[in-house]
């Protein structure tokens, strides 16, 4: 049994093949009440309308829209949905045969679960999970039923419907369908079309699984700087910001601008600084900054909180990134809006950035002229960056003398002292004995060469040794 509503009216047909789409029979067991047929109405003719009537205005006209939403069915039949869904393609020829709608609108349960009024109980509320409305070329085109989406485009379904306001485009993009994209292109689709959230099939593309569905769109006319109508990405911000090395690559072969800015102010290489990034993805994201920057990627743009992608490659803990921002000039003193320099970036995340080696990312500041902790704030630093032993060795060897008091040893938990006994004695021990003179004459250097010391130091021919030891080498005990 398959069931439609079409205009105001619910049917079904047991043979549809051999049947006129606007001549179906019906019997009285297939009908249901008037009243629960006007509320299921009003539930879904403005979704389902006013879907319509966003995606068609931008592309054909309000009038035109209007012409689809009304010329649509919308079926509920399971036996369908489940032919569609398992990609069934005998079950779909005898079903999508001529005659058949091909263009119905499915509305899906599942996702995200919501609160919905009950019309029958004023005030009473239910959940209940959230309907969608598809369509079978948006379903087959997601799931790469390739040979299914074909039989649906042969027997005439449009390639650009979007009811739910996504197209079936972006649904193969987005699942990284690449034979299903491919086939709906060679079909018409609109390789620019604009979603719901304003994203061209171009900003779908998140994964790298994703890189030949990109490769088609391009090929197929896709604007490479087409920005999106919300955020105003371009797919280089997306693919920056997913730390995708093959997506930049190609969208800067094509001519991709590298200093666009979002309404948030980021460029692909900010969004790139700016994205989350764990220890195991912090090679992808280098590559990714080192494209952007040898293509000529400006790192002086900050974004509309004046963050700089050195502040924000700090903030997300690349050690990697930060090198190579401070090689190609990085201011490492610039003031945020919140009057945050890089170094209290990396300092406000040590604790939950260990992994990510955040003391190369201070020891690299103090070696390009950072600003240093106040003295009198280095106990609370301490406390928050214990867990860190290197960090803390390397901030207090930027000062040639230190009151070392009660407070340091409190800020230390019992059991991180335990792990890191060694250094922590070295370092409370300080409150007995002064620093040695190799410390302090390499104090007093660092302060003459300050802010030119990574400059100048490769230049003296001095011992490896030496320079590291001038260069805050890391030694895991303060002497």
């Amino acid at each position: 049994m398959i069931v439609f509503m079409k205009a105001s009216h619910y049917f079904s047909a047991a043979s549809i093949p051999n049947m006129s789409r606007r001549s179906l029979m019906f019997s009285s067991s297939s009908l249901i009440s008037s009243e629960e047929e006007r509320q299921q109405m009003s539930m879904a003719a403005p979704v389902l309308s006013g879907y319509l009537l966003r995606k068609e205005a931008r592309e054909r006209g309000t009038s035109s829209s209007q012409t689809a939403a009304t010329s649509l069915s919308m079926c509920k039949d399971l036996v369908v949905q489940n032919a569609l869904y398992t990609g069934n393609l005998e079950e779909m020829k005898k079903i999508f045969s001529k005659g058949f709608p091909n263009d119905m609108i499915i509305q899906s349960q599942g996702g995200a679960m919501r609160w919905v009024t009950n019309g029958k109980v004023r005030g009473l509320w239910s959940l209940t999970y959230e309907q969608e409305l598809t369509t079978p070329l948006h379903i087959t085109a997601g799931r790469g039923f390739t040979e299914c989406l074909r039989h649906l485009l042969l027997r005439g379904a449009r390639v650009d419907l979007a009811p739910g306001g996504t197209t079936a485009l972006h649904e193969a993009c987005e699942e990284c369908q690449q034979e299903c994209a491919k086939l709906l292109l060679h079909y018409g689709a609109n390789a620019n079309a604009t979603n719901e959230d304003g994203q061209m099939p171009l900003h779908v593309c998140t994964e790298r699984e994703s890189l030949e569905c990109a490769k088609n769109l391009i090929s197929f006319g896709a604007v490479v700087n087409g920005q999106s109508l919300d955020e105003n990405d371009t797919p280089l911000h997306v693919a920056a910001r997913h730390g995708l090395q093959e997506h930049v690559e190609l969208y800067l072969q094509h001519g991709a601008k590298l200093n666009l800015q979002n309404d948030e102010g980021h460029t692909a290489l900010n969004a790139a600084c700016s994205q989350p990034q764990d220890s195991g993805s912090l090679d992808r994201y280098t590559r990714v900054c080192q494209l952007l920057v040898a293509a000529g990627a400006d790192i002086h743009i900050s974004d509309a909180d004046k963050q700089t992608p050195l502040h924000m490659a700090c903030k997300n803990a690349n050690p990697d990134v930060v090198d190579m921002l401070l090689n190609h000039g990085a201011l490492v003193n610039e003031m945020d809006y919140g009057g945050d320099a890089p170094l209290h970036n990396i300092l406000k995340v040590i604790s939950y950035k260990t992994d990510n080696e955040p003391e190369r990312i201070v020891q690299a500041l103090l070696n390009y002229g950072s600003i240093r902790v106040w003295p009198g704030a280095l106990p609370k630093v301490l406390k928050y960056c214990c867990m860190s032993p290197r960090t803390i060795e390397v901030l207090v060897n930027a000062y040639d003398h230190l009151k070392i008091t009660e407070a340091w040893t409190e800020a230390v938990p019992p059991e991180l002292f335990q792990k890191h006994q060694e250094f922590y004695e070295s370092l409370f021990a300080l409150r007995q004995t002064p620093r040695f003179l190799q410390h302090l004459a390499r104090h007093k250097l660092r302060l003459f060469l300050e802010g030119r010391l990574h400059k100048v130091v490769p230049k003296l021919g001095l011992p490896t040794f030496l320079k590291n030891y001038l260069m805050l080498t890391f030694k895991d005990f303060v002497h």
